[in-house]
């Protein structure tokens, strides 16, 4: 009798640990799921314009914008000024310094208003 005491404590035990790896996989589809919930939601993010080239300060240019340093930005901020409000993002080439790449690698990051 000791004997199928055993087998019945093991087989418990096997009923067991199948639960746990079937909790245990739940919860990790549901943390993938979750991180690629908010993979997504970032990327939308990503995409919209973060800095307005037109009313941005020097300070908030260089913070957003890759590749151009405070120096980058307060020419911004002059051309700006002199010209008026930039009519498109490419005409930030005008600004001395700042070139096509620098223009291309920003361009989902510049908004305009």
């Amino acid at each position: 009798m000791n004997t199928n005491t055993n087998s019945f404590s093991l087989s418990a035990s096997a009923a067991d640990i199948g639960h746990r790896i079937g909790d245990g996989i739940r919860l990790m589809m549901f943390a993938l799921m979750l991180s690629v919930a908010t993979l997504t939601a970032g990327l939308v993010d990503a995409a919209e314009p973060t800095v307005n080239i037109n009313t941005a300060t020097a300070e908030q240019l260089s913070a957003g914008l890759a590749g151009v340093g405070l120096s980058k930005a307060y020419r911004i901020v002059e051309y700006r000024e002199a010209h008026g409000p930039f009519a498109t993002v490419d005409e930030l080439v005008e600004v001395k310094g700042i070139g096509q790449s620098t223009v291309d690698k920003n361009r989902e990051f510049i908004g305009i208003e």
